[in-house]
C-alpha cells in the first residue's frame, strides 16, 4: 500500500479579501481535474507553497472589489484554469494571451475551488446562467475548454475521422463536440469501462492504448499524460495529419523514428491553456448543442478521495466536489 503523505489536507483560514479588480465568490462546486494531481503531487513547480487546488469553479458573486463592476452580487459566475494575463506583451496584444509569459492559473498560481470562497479577476471569469445545473457545469470550465481548444488544435477536416487518446472526462466532452461536428471518432484507452462508456456515446472503435487504429486517422488528440503514446499516436495518421497534445504535464517522449513517426507532412503541436474567446465559443457551443457532461459528485470533506480516485484513472465523466451550502 502507498504510504506516502496526502497531498491535500482540510484546513481553516479567514474568507479571502478580493483585490480591486476582483470579485469575492462563494463557491457551489469544483471539478476534479488530473492538472490538481500534477499541482499537488509535484509533477509541475510550485508556483504558490500550499497552494489551494481545484480550478473548474461555479459560484455565486458576494462581494466585489473597489472597482469591480461587471458582475452583481448573486450573480452566477464560472472561474477557469486560465486565471489572469498581463494584456501588454506582444502575445497579448496579438490574441494570444495563453502565451503570455507573466499569466496565472487559479490552483498553482493562486488558491483554488477547493474552498468554500475564492477570488477571481472579474474580467477572467465567465457569466453562467443560473438554470444551469452548477454540477454539470464545473468540468465545462476546463475539461470543456481545454478539449475545445484542442479540438481546434488539431484541425480536424469537415467529415473527418479523429483519435482521442486516454477517455476521462476531458475526452468525453471532446468526443461529444465531435459527434455533433459530425467527426468518425475512435478512442484509444486501456480502461474497459472507458472503451464501453466511448462505444454507448457513439463513437466508431474503442481500443487499447497502443493498439493500431482500424484506419489511418485525419487527427489525434492526446490526453494522456503519457508521453510514451506519442509514437503510436502519430503513426496512426495519415499523411499531412495532426496529433495535438491536450495536457500541461506530459512524460517524456521516447526517440521518434522520422520515417514512420513524422514523415509525409505530419504535424506534432501542442496546447497551451486557452484564451476568453476560447472559452466563451465553448460556452456558446456547449449550451445550443446541449453538452452535457457525465459527472460523479463527492462532498467537499472527500476531496481527497476525489483525487485519488482520479490518480486511479478508468473514470467514466468527470468527479465534482459539491461544497456546503
Amino acid at each position: 500500500m502507498d504510504q506516502s503523505p496526502a497531498p491535500i489536507k482540510l484546513i481553516e483560514c479567514p474568507i479571502p479579501i478580493p483585490a480591486t479588480n476582483e470579485v469575492l465568490v462563494k463557491v457551489l462546486t469544483c471539478g476534479v481535474c488530473h492538472t490538481d494531481l500534477h499541482v499537488t503531487e509535484g509533477d509541475l513547480p510550485i508556483h504558490q507553497e500550499h497552494v489551494t487546488p481545484g480550478h473548474e469553479i461555479v459560484g455565486e458573486v458576494v462581494a466585489n472589489g473597489s472597482s469591480a463592476h461587471r458582475f452583481q452580487r448573486g450573480d452566477r459566475i464560472g472561474i477557469p484554469w486560465f486565471r489572469q494575463a498581463c494584456g501588454v506583451c506582444r502575445f497579448c496584444r496579438s490574441g494570444q494571451e495563453n502565451l503570455c509569459p507573466h499569466s496565472t492559473y487559479t490552483g498553482w498560481d493562486h488558491d483554488g475551488g477547493y474552498a468554500q470562497y475564492v477570488t477571481v479577476p472579474e474580467g477572467f471569469a465567465y457569466r453562467l446562467p443560473k438554470e444551469l445545473d452548477p454540477v454539470s457545469a464545473a468540468p465545462l470550465l476546463c475539461a470543456g475548454i481545454i478539449g475545445y481548444r484542442a479540438f481546434k488544435r488539431a484541425r480536424v477536416p469537415a467529415g473527418g475521422s479523429l483519435g482521442l487518446y486516454g477517455f476521462g472526462g476531458l475526452a468525453s466532452l471532446c468526443a461529444q463536440l465531435a459527434l455533433h461536428e459530425g467527426i468518425e471518432v475512435h478512442v484509444f484507452t486501456r480502461g474497459l469501462a472507458a472503451q464501453a462508456a466511448a462505444l454507448k456515446m457513439g463513437c466508431a472503435s474503442a481500443q487499447g492504448a497502443y493498439d493500431p487504429a482500424p484506419e489511418l486517422l485525419d487527427s489525434a488528440i492526446l490526453f494522456s499524460p503519457a508521453g510514451e503514446m506519442v509514437p503510436n499516436a502519430l503513426a496512426n495518421l495519415a499523411p499531412g495529419g495532426t496529433l495535438a497534445i491536450g495536457g500541461i504535464h506530459l512524460s517524456d517522449i521516447p526517440s521518434l523514428n522520422y520515417q514512420a513517426a513524422i514523415f509525409h507532412e505530419k504535424n506534432l503541436t501542442s496546447v497551451e491553456s486557452n484564451t476568453r474567446q476560447d472559452g466563451e465559443e465553448w460556452l456558446a457551443l456547449a449550451h445550443r448543442l446541449k453538452i452535457i457532461p457525465h459527472t460523479t459528485e463527492y462532498p467537499f470533506d472527500q476531496a481527497l478521495a476525489a483525487l485519488q480516485r482520479v490518480k486511479k484513472g478508468n473514470l467514466d465523466g468527470a468527479l465534482v466536489l459539491k461544497m456546503p451550502q
